[in-house]
């Protein structure tokens, strides 16, 4: 009832609106068939929706989850991109979340709102706001400020609102596990049909992932979920060995997604289990930070950088796995030296507008007027229009130091806090839902080192949820200390 948009019963749903329901769907049937109009027959699937969200919004939320791992990019009239299906309904929840609120304002909690990482989130939307004001191109800006709008309504503020129990929790993990595990199956069948070559992999994950690096990251973004959820069950169950099952075969899966990004990811989690049960959380983040500002303070003094520029000719794409390994190690790989192409680049445009940046989205269509040509490759000519790959330095590239430094700050206040909720949390289970959140988050955070896909919704959707999830079990735990005294 609490996800219900009008206070409309279930129960006194007349069964009336079921018969017209059945005459529209006969009738867009017919009718779609003898006009040759096929898009009518999409009619009745969006007034089911539609009465669906008036009703309990709350399903159509978990079925925008279980679409994620299934979306395919489009590219609609004018140029728009999208993720379908879930931006449809992410736009659509967007517009229901701020009819809820303001029916019911005086009867949702404020703790979530006053949280820190709340007001942190705001400000990195206040910020983009005035990114895009002094953005570079305003119409790319804007369509990038609106999609990053309606995401962080969904995914944050919306799902603070719905997922609050383990009983949540535990849909939103069977809602998401179905449908990957049958991308992870099919990507895995198909691949397998061309021997798991490296060389093949891509061609392997299309329509649902844009290429390999998206697919290995989000099965291993969602390693932390099945670990810690097979521990909800009794050990040796039929479920408990189900799970298990599942892990082997998504970590197989990710071994096949030549990842190099993920490998490094599932490494930094394990770590990060050990870091938050000995509370050392703050003296990593420290060491983090330290390290971050050594490294790139040597690259831009006296411009040492430059003594990193790769060798055009012999700086290569391979076709076995194991060569990349060895020409990564020594800096010949093409993807890693057109990622540093990038960088310098973005490194240039920081110099010139380090306040707002040249706006969100720009960096493309700005960056190859900065690029540096020692540090050119043979496939720096960018037709697939991919980023700077590299979030943080993306944000210092297009918002400004400040943007960087807001989100920084997000992320670096939600690991601190989120072990101090992990030893504030009694219930064991509840425990399980933190540790997984925060390695989820741990994960998310290294991946954006060496890309930027918190901007899409297989990445980007688990990274609010995951602060929803953190900000609830954090305001559950506080309201819990009066009573103990």
């Amino acid at each position: 009832m609490f996800a219900n948009l009008f206070g409309i019963s279930k129960e006194n749903v007349s069964t009336k609106l079921f018969t017209i329901y059945g005459a529209i769907l006969l009738l867009s049937i017919f009718i779609g068939i003898a006009t040759n109009f096929y898009y009518l027959l999409a009619l009745p699937a969006v007034l089911l929706v539609g009465f669906i969200t008036v009703v309990d919004f709350k399903k159509i939320f978990y079925l925008t989850l279980f679409f994620i791992p299934l979306s395919i990019e489009m590219t609609l009239p004018g140029g728009i991109g999208t993720d379908f299906p879930p931006e449809l309904f992410v736009i659509g929840l967007m517009l229901v979340y701020f009819l809820f609120f303001i029916k019911n304002i005086k009867n949702i909690g404020s703790g979530f709102f006053k949280h820190p990482l709340t007001i942190l989130v705001l400000f990195h939307l206040v910020w983009t706001l005035i990114a895009t004001i002094h953005s570079y191109n305003y119409v790319v800006s804007v369509k990038f400020l609106l999609a990053k709008l309606w995401y962080v309504i969904v995914f944050y503020f919306m799902a603070g609102l719905l997922i609050k129990t383990e009983k949540d929790f535990k849909n939103l993990f069977w809602v998401f596990f179905f449908p990957l595990f049958i991308a992870i199956t099919y990507v895995m069948t198909k691949h397998a049909s061309m021997g798991f070559a490296f060389n093949k992999i891509n061609a392997c994950v299309g329509p649902f992932y844009r290429n390999h690096v998206m697919y290995g990251c989000i099965v291993t973004l969602f390693l932390p979920f099945i670990w810690y959820v097979k521990k909800w069950y009794p050990k040796w169950s039929l479920v408990w060995w189900f799970l298990v099952g599942a892990l082997v075969y998504a970590l197989l899966a990710v071994q096949f997604s030549y990842t190099r990004a993920a490998y490094v990811g599932i490494i930094i989690a394990i770590l990060a289990v050990q870091i938050i049960r000995f509370r050392l959380m703050k003296l990593a983040v420290g060491a983090a930070i330290i390290l971050a500002l050594g490294v790139v303070g040597y690259l831009v003094s006296n411009n040492n950088f430059m003594d990193y520029a790769p060798e055009y000719k012999s700086t290569v794409s391979h076709n076995r796995f194991d060569n990349l390994i060895s020409a990564t190690a020594k800096g010949k790989d093409i993807s890693t030296m057109e990622r540093v192409y990038r960088w310098v680049a973005g490194y240039q445009m920081s110099k010139k507008e380090p306040l707002t940046g040249f706006g969100p989205g720009n960096f493309y269509g700005y960056y190859k007027r900065h690029t540096v040509t020692n540090f050119k490759t043979y496939v720096s000519d960018n037709p697939e229009h991919s980023g700077i790959h590299n979030y943080y330095l993306m944000l210092i590239v297009e918002q400004g130091f400040m943007g960087v430094f807001i989100f920084l700050a997000m992320c670096f206040y939600m690991l601190i806090r989120g072990e101090t909720i992990y030893h504030n949390t009694q219930d064991p289970k509840k425990k399980y839902m933190v540790m997984t959140v925060v390695l989820t988050m741990i994960i998310i955070d290294s991946l954006l080192l060496i890309n930027d896909m918190i901007e899409t919704d297989k990445i980007g959707a688990f990274f609010f949820i995951g602060m929803a999830i953190l900000v609830n079990i954090d305001v559950e735990n506080e309201s819990q200390i009066p009573s103990k005294l």
